[in-house]
């Protein structure tokens, strides 16, 4: 059963520890593992992926992915763990026991087997609902030796590698520190019944990098 009239789209808040810190004090990892999508990304994926139905961002943060959704067309569910000003705080979406819509798409925290446990979690709730899962990830997870037998088992339908983008809150921090902008990404695409190997392909983010849509952000948009 999928539940309806999820808020998103509300004015993301400061942060509760109040005014970002200065780039002197950037930490080696984000607190919550608060890594936002540039929307090209999102944008490049809806070029060559379709979702037909609600769809579910899990780790929402402050409307990144949940936006260029909705903007899409897309009725979108917004849930995440950490209160951010955006969607519905207080989830934890690795404890929900039912699907909050028919797909999943998301750029899931990366720490601790984070991301693989959200993808379990996601492939779980996909075969329920008979929806597509999509994941933002770093392309070195592709290549990880504890993780090479799990991709052979649940290989996605299609892998899409793509370039020049930085997943760095550079709102809060400044821009991002060398190192992390040599981090490359891949799209990984789950879809029902798929067997057999994964289909790759490469997106360009310059493509579509351009002036973010503008939100009314005084205005709750309720999604049912």
């Amino acid at each position: 059963m999928m539940h309806s009239c999820i808020i998103i789209g509300a004015t993301p808040r400061s942060p509760r520890s109040g005014l970002p810190p200065t780039p002197r004090s950037i930490p080696r990892r984000i607190p919550n593992e608060f890594y936002p999508t540039p929307p090209e990304a999102t944008r490049a994926l809806l070029s060559v992926e379709r979702f037909d139905g609600s769809i579910w961002e899990p780790a929402c943060g402050e409307g990144a992915i949940a936006n260029v959704l909705v903007d899409a067309g897309h009725k979108v569910v917004a849930t995440d763990l950490v209160e951010y000003g955006f969607g519905i705080s207080g989830i934890d979406f690795l404890k929900e026991l039912r699907p909050r819509a028919k797909h999943i798409v998301t750029n899931p925290p990366y720490g601790s087997g984070l991301a693989d446990a959200f993808a379990e979690k996601a492939l779980g709730f996909a075969a329920e609902t008979g929806g597509s899962v999509a994941m933002l990830l770093n392309m070195a997870s592709l290549s990880h030796r504890r993780r090479t037998a799990w991709w052979k088992a649940k290989p996605p339908a299609r892998l899409y590698a793509i370039d020049d983008i930085v997943c760095w809150p550079s709102h809060r921090y400044g821009p991002a520190p060398e190192y992390f902008t040599k981090h490359r990404y891949i799209w990984a695409v789950w879809t029902p019944n798929h067997r057999g190997p994964s289909a790759f392909w490469w997106l360009s983010g310059a493509e579509f990098r351009a002036a973010q849509s503008s939100h009314n952000n005084n205005k709750k948009r309720r999604i049912t």
